[in-house]
């Protein structure tokens, strides 16, 4: 199957419920991408593996995509063993609640994914059961992959080794520049 059939395929699975197919990457490399609403997450999954013509038995990854205000992506990436092709599902989970189904007992592997995706985004998936930390200490606060997640230690120590941008022996050249999210060295902490 093509990827725009793998799309097209999983479209009409889903219906009546409104997904929507399109193609990322390029040439050999694209695959087919469905959108999905959130209600029908867990059925997209399901659909995809046990579908004959599609057989998406292998879970690759999960993961999010912080979109702002607009709330958060959540993606899954699937691969059939069997007819060697992939699949992206795609669903958007509102910043407000920030709360999507797991997939666990559908795919086993999803485990560590959405452990690391709770931790690292702040998103909630509803019947995991065992949500602990699996990358950061304990006592750390915050959900660092959140765009707005303040690098502090950018603010608190200069970056070692290679100069800032616009820092240089000769001097002059461009203003130095503070990477996204970090605020003026007066305006927190000590510089």
């Amino acid at each position: 199957m093509t990827p725009d059939e793998i799309g097209q395929r999983m479209v009409a699975l889903l219906a009546p419920v409104e997904a929507t197919a399109s193609l990322s990457g390029g040439q050999r490399h694209a695959r087919a991408t469905v959108d999905v609403p959130l209600a029908s997450w867990r059925d997209a999954l399901r659909a995809a593996r046990d579908d004959a013509e599609l057989h998406c038995d292998f879970f690759d990854w999960l993961s999010a995509v912080d979109e702002l205000t607009e709330g958060f992506d959540v993606v899954a990436h699937l691969w059939s063993t069997r007819h060697r092709h992939g699949l992206l599902l795609r669903t958007r989970v509102p910043r407000e609640a920030p709360v999507v189904a797991s997939v666990v007992d559908l795919f086993p592997g999803a485990a560590w994914h959405e452990r690391e995706t709770h931790e690292m985004f702040g998103l909630a998936f509803d019947g995991h059961g065992d949500l602990k930390p699996l990358l950061l200490p304990p006592e750390f606060e915050g959900h660092p992959l959140r765009k707005e997640f303040v690098l502090a230690s950018r603010v608190a120590k200069p970056w070692p080794g290679a100069k800032e941008p616009g820092e240089s022996e000769a001097g002059g050249g461009r203003r130095p520049m503070r990477p996204p999210g970090v605020p003026a060295p007066g305006e927190w902490g000590s510089a």
